[in-house]
């Protein structure tokens, strides 16, 4: 499912309103890399792909970006490893 993301730099962070709930990943730029360094998918959304989106929108931001994508983030890490493509 496609979700509205919009991006928050002020807050370093890409977010999606579903429902009234915000959901979003928090991120850091330092030199070349993009660092995901948080998700956060609240209960009501959790298993619709949220975070799946969320984390994709803000990778390909990053390496439309010329940015290296990474991941403190135990989610966005794997989902990094299921995508090479980004890597």
């Amino acid at each position: 499912m496609d979700y509205k993301i919009v991006h928050v730099p002020e807050k370093q962070r890409f977010e999606t309103e579903q429902e009234c709930v915000v959901a979003y990943v928090e991120y850091q730029v330092k030199g070349d890399s993009f660092d995901i360094v948080s998700t956060q998918v609240p209960q009501p959304l959790e298993g619709r792909g949220v975070g799946t989106s969320l984390v994709r929108f803000a990778y390909q931001y990053a390496v439309d970006n010329g940015l290296k994508p990474k991941a403190t983030c135990p989610f966005a890490a794997i989902w990094l490893k299921r995508h090479p493509e980004y890597q």
